[in-house]
């Protein structure tokens, strides 16, 4: 039975035991989830092992959380919003010019945050490590044409995300994306996330355990030359690169983070609590709602099941375990971390693991524990 340690208050004891039954059915091998309630952590706890040879999870054990990256480059682009330094209406090219090549002159920032821009993979031929060339890939992206009518409905954005998001922080602010997020939102709020990962962290990092092969087809996969296929195949991509060093060193910023639960939910309750965190104000409500306004509502071309999407993050969809509620909106990460922030309640929820199942939105472990956060601050757990 797995040691499941850190704090938990008593009003959320039923995330507690959700999280260690998770372990006592052998679901996670190490694991740890996290609660804030009005920008408060309230939930923090770890447990299991951080790798295959018996290393404890301890506190500060991170590990690679695949696409629940992307809420923390959303996140980003959203303080630059507030601060006037980008409209989510204009052009990306008005940042970008090089962007508006191949009729893309009337993309939109708001496009390439919500997955509609059409620019869902690359149409030159990649191999993993070219993830690690940041700027030849963005520059394929500028210069290419987009798979289908940008703002006509989405088709995921897995890897593509990362390096348009980069690239517009970068022309805006002159950080990379990974500078950005550190210096105004990771450090300022007290968060051990990191979107490339630091050499002296190594020796903490948990290596993720691949999922086994799926055992059904995905939807779309019968063409080869499907949106689908394209935008997952290319590059070819398995489970265990994010083990690797050059993974490590990467700017990914649509899957390359490190973090554990409580590192993602000392960054996402910024925006459950409103903007507002220990005194000082990162966001205004308003931008913290800005999430909100419908973006595309279609099964998704690239993941196949039934989303709605908001502004970079899900809303509540037919085809989507999370969120529950209309004053949600989510996102996580191949293989099953996640982080919800409910704006009605105040309340974030992280969850992050290193065995990886095969799901990109939300599975048996964190769903769970997601529900028992709900029940406990409604008091019905």
């Amino acid at each position: 039975m797995a040691d499941v340690q850190g704090t938990c208050d008593a009003k959320f004891e039923a995330v507690r035991e959700a999280f260690q039954a998770n372990f006592d059915k052998g679901l996670d091998l190490g694991a740890s989830v996290a609660v804030a309630v009005d920008g408060q952590l309230v939930v923090d706890l770890w447990g299991g092992l951080a790798d295959e040879a018996g290393r404890p999870w301890e506190k500060d054990t991170i590990t690679n959380v695949w696409s629940t990256t992307k809420t923390m480059a959303v996140l980003s682009v959203l303080l630059l919003v507030d601060r006037g330094d980008v409209d989510l209406e204009a052009p990306v090219a008005r940042y970008w010019p090089e962007f508006a090549a191949a009729g893309k002159d009337g993309v939109l920032v708001r496009h390439i945050l919500s997955h509609t821009s059409g620019l869902a993979g690359w149409d030159e031929p990649l191999q993993p490590a070219d993830l690690g060339d940041f700027e030849r890939l963005s520059s394929l992206l500028a210069a290419q044409a987009p798979w289908w009518t940008p703002g006509d409905g989405s088709g995921y954005h897995g890897y593509s995300h990362g390096f348009l998001i980069g690239e517009l922080v970068r022309r805006v602010t002159g950080q990379t994306l990974a500078e950005f997020f550190r210096r105004e939102l990771a450090e300022p709020l007290g968060a051990d996330f990191q979107i490339v990962a630091s050499e002296t962290d190594y020796d903490r990092i948990s290596p993720v355990t691949p999922p086994p092969p799926p055992t059904e087809a995905h939807a779309g996969f019968e063409d080869p030359n499907s949106v689908a296929v394209r935008a997952l195949t290319n590059p070819p991509m398995g489970g265990d690169a994010a083990n690797t060093e050059w993974w490590r060193c990467a700017e990914i910023g649509a899957a390359g983070g490190h973090g554990n639960a409580r590192s993602v939910a000392m960054v996402q309750r910024l925006l459950s609590a409103g903007g507002e965190v220990d005194g000082r104000r990162f966001l205004s409500r308003k931008t913290c709602e800005a999430v909100f306004p419908l973006q595309a509502d279609n099964v998704d071309r690239v993941i196949g099941v039934h989303t709605k999407w908001g502004i970079g993050f899900a809303l509540r969809s037919p085809g989507l375990p999370l969120p529950v509620n209309d004053s949600t909106y989510y996102w996580g990460g191949w293989g099953g971390s996640f982080v919800t922030n409910d704006l009605g309640s105040g309340m974030t929820v992280a969850y992050v693991m290193n065995r990886m199942q095969n799901a990109i939105v939300g599975d048996e472990r964190g769903v769970p524990l997601f529900e028992a956060a709900e029940r406990s601050l409604a008091g019905t757990a």
